[in-house]
């Protein structure tokens, strides 16, 4: 059925509620479906200044308003982000805000319900007796009701919409421990002597309290994370200036970046960004473009040649005239990239939640069976009898350890990685990062260090190798170009103390000289110091082939109008890299490379570390694409980068791994960040992984087991051969003793050996 805008904002008015679905959908928890084909319908679906929300576990449920997925529960995501657009943190302040209060709540319900294993409170008879219960019932009631309620209403929807989940187990759970443990304070007579000890019957609210806590405080913790999943986009954005430079007859007028439109001629000042991808068509100057190429090195830019928007301009001024606008430009369609691949990777279902759905229904229906058996065949008072066994099967079947299994885990693991200098943004790449056969990664500031250095000085016969150097160093002082900035910190590297220079010039795209101590220096390309009248530059150009296989970057230099000798420019690759290399191989996986720097450079480096192969001159969408065609092939891909040229890469693989060293756009659109750019970090963060999610089977495997032994008994199925039944008091021991255990066993982590 096609619902117009009018339509949709009438019925809001009417109190109904549309999800906008993409793709067909369950009429058991959609109200009036509705199938958008195209872009514009989805645009009409909009309220007057609305966006359309969306769930990260099914990406077709769509609406008009933020709330929780009907599916799953889960909060629903803003699909659309713009610059200046903030993050509706509402439900994670309103979480954040019960699980505090719900936290210093159940405190004291907990140690009064301890009191008998803690001495300064087990000898008052106070804290033994009537009043410490009453107190636990005063306080877990606003705990469960108030700071728990969210979980109640979402158990209830999954219920209503057959989508059992994890919150149908907790609203079932801390529902049943409560009510139970009011049902005992309130009207104990119901209940036989037989079920009493101390001749109180047990309750159970510190429970209730602890498993509403601990969910709660899940819920704030991944709330956080996926806070920050836009903004690695919004990030992007402010790449781009707010403003342009538009030229017009009256002179310069800054105007917003939206105003600009194609054809418009901009000025681009020194040290601003190029607002707009389009053609210089006047001036020169030289471009930092590594969010693009992932290429450290300034580019010359002269009339004719291309530019990109949201690249840095250095020393020189141009004149551009703009050929793409908006989301046409090139950062505009990165942006896009980065919010495609977030969407289209959905969070992990846990094993949790992937059994709920035989686990929950098995639960109530053993439970409402051991209420019908013992109300037919029990002995008297067979209601008292029938309420306490069925009560007692669900409170052992209460999702604590369940629920603890894979949290736990998961915080341990963090935190241990965290130790090893290895951020894990949340819990889905570290699982994901346990089933990785190949791992993606980019050259410049990943596999190398990401700034040129001087590596080779080699002098002609006949000069002195300290004396070459420190007069081209000299003179590349006056240069704002970073080759030569790699050449006067080289220079200082020896402790060589550059002297003056007269009569200095540089020539864009060629190189530099001057006179250094009344001698003419010529430092820069073969053809400039041919123009300059230096003859006899054969050898030293076949010497410079050879460095250029090694991927350096060669200037020559002249003394005197005589060939002096070269020097040799490089990305060193990082002193970890190979090890690191060495490690990923001996776990299995298979290593890429893609770069955006030249051919030759990258076979030397790939050559050099043993990569099994490599793709180079790749552009962002090139990555995002070769990314795809891997996963296809069915390899778990996990891309390792630094630069914002890798964000869109980032977010298309499996697991994303930014460099701690590299951009912050980089670090958002990861999963997992090596604070020191150390690439031996992933090779622990995969071991660590391998163990944690090992640690979270078994952790769920225990949680199982005890609910596959504990229901039977306590549904009562061996009081027929020995007379024995599982009280709820029991009930809640073993309950909490498969939680204590599912803890333990995560902390072994701390000690894995990585």
């Amino acid at each position: 059925m096609k619902v117009d805008a009018a339509t949709a904002l009438q019925a809001e008015r009417d109190g109904k509620t549309f999800y906008f679905c993409s793709a067909p959908c369950r009429k058991e928890f959609l109200s009036s479906p509705y199938s958008p084909k195209s872009k514009e319908e989805k645009t009409a679906m909009k309220l007057p200044g609305g966006t359309i929300y969306t769930c990260p576990m099914h990406p077709e449920v769509q609406q008009d308003h933020p709330g929780p997925c009907p599916k799953c529960g889960m909060a629903l995501e803003p699909m659309d982000l713009s610059p200046g657009a903030d993050a509706d943190h509402a439900e994670r302040n309103d979480m954040t805000r019960r699980f505090w209060i719900g936290a210093a709540l159940t405190l004291p319900v907990f140690l009064l319900a301890m009191a008998h294993m803690i001495p300064a409170l087990g000898r008052q008879a106070w804290a033994m007796g009537d009043v410490s219960r009453w107190i636990q019932f005063a306080l877990a009631t606003p705990v469960v009701w108030w700071a728990g309620w969210p979980f109640f209403e979402r158990g209830w929807r999954s219920i209503a919409s057959m989508n059992l989940n994890m919150f149908t187990l907790i609203a079932m759970g801390v529902g049943a421990a409560y009510v139970f443990s009011a049902v005992a304070m309130l009207t104990p007579d119901l209940f036989p002597h037989s079920m009493r000890h101390g001749g109180k019957v047990g309750i159970y609210f510190e429970s209730a309290g602890m498993v509403t806590v601990l969910v709660l405080l899940g819920q704030v913790l991944e709330l956080r994370a996926r806070s920050r999943t836009g903004s690695a986009i919004k990030a992007l954005l402010h790449l781009a200036p707010p403003t342009a430079r538009l030229i017009r007859d009256g002179g310069d007028k800054e105007v917003p970046l939206d105003q600009v439109k194609v054809g418009d001629y901009l000025r681009v000042v020194p040290g601003g960004k190029v607002p707009v991808d389009g053609a210089v068509v006047e001036g020169h100057s030289s471009v930092e473009e590594s969010m693009i190429t992932g290429e450290p090195l300034p580019i010359e830019k002269t009339t004719g040649d291309k530019v990109t928007g949201g690249t840095l301009n250095g020393t020189g001024s141009f004149v551009m005239q703009a050929e793409r606008v908006g989301d046409a430009t090139l950062l505009g369609q990165i942006v896009t990239m980065v919010a495609e691949a977030q969407r289209s990777r959905a969070p992990i279902q846990g094993l949790a939640d992937k059994a709920a759905a035989i686990f929950v229904p098995t639960v109530l229906a053993v439970s409402l069976i051991t209420f019908i058996v013992w109300m037919w065949v029990g002995p008297e008072p067979r209601l008292a009898h029938a309420l306490v066994n069925a009560v007692a099967v669900l409170i052992i079947a209460c999702p604590c350890a369940l629920g603890l299994a894979t949290p736990m885990s998961i915080i341990v693991g963090v935190g241990r990685s965290a130790q090893l200098g290895v951020l894990v943004k949340n819990a889905e790449a570290l699982e994901h990062l346990e089933k990785v056969t190949t791992l993606v990664v980019d050259k410049t500031g990943t596999l190398t260090e990401g700034k040129p250095k001087l590596v080779d000085v080699l002098p002609c016969a006949g000069f002195d190798a300290k004396e070459f150097l420190s007069l081209a160093a000299s003179l590349e002082q006056n240069s704002e170009h970073p080759l030569a900035t790699a050449i006067v910190l080289g220079a200082k590297d020896q402790k060589l103390t550059p002297d003056e220079v007269k009569d200095f010039r540089s020539v864009t795209g060629g190189g530099v000289l001057g006179s250094v101590k009344g001698r003419m220096v010529i430092v820069g390309k073969a053809d400039f110091l041919r123009n300059e009248k230096v003859t006899g530059l054969d050898q030293l150009e076949a010497t410079t082939a050879k460095l250029q296989e090694d991927g350096k970057t060669a200037m020559f230099v002249a003394i005197d109008g005589k060939p002096a000798g070269i020097l040799a420019v490089a990305d060193p690759i990082k002193s970890t890299t190979a090890a690191a290399i060495k490690d990923l191989h001996t776990l299995g996986l298979k290593v890429v490379m893609l770069t955006g720097d030249h051919r030759r450079t990258a076979a030397a480096v790939a050559k050099q570390l043993g990569l099994d192969a490599v793709e180079a001159e790749t552009e962002p969408a090139g990555k995002v694409a070769h990314i795809k065609k891997l996963r296809k092939e069915g390899n778990h891909v996990a891309m390792a980068g630094d630069g914002i040229n890798d964000a869109p890469a980032l977010s298309e693989a499996e697991v994303g791994i930014a460099m701690g060293t590299g951009s912050d756009v980089a670090m958002q659109s990861a999963g997992i960040t090596l604070v020191k750019g150390d690439l031996r970090g992933i090779a622990q963060a995969i071991r660590l992984s391998r163990a944690t999610m090992s640690n979270i089977r078994q952790n769920l495997a225990f949680a199982f087991l005890c609910n596959a032994l504990g229901i039977p008994v306590a549904a009562g199925v061996l009081y027929p051969f020995f007379g024995l039944l599982l009280s709820p008091i029991i009930a809640g021991a073993a309950m909490s003793l498969s939680s204590v255990s599912v803890i333990s066993n995560a902390l072994r982590l701390r000690k894995v050996k990585l």
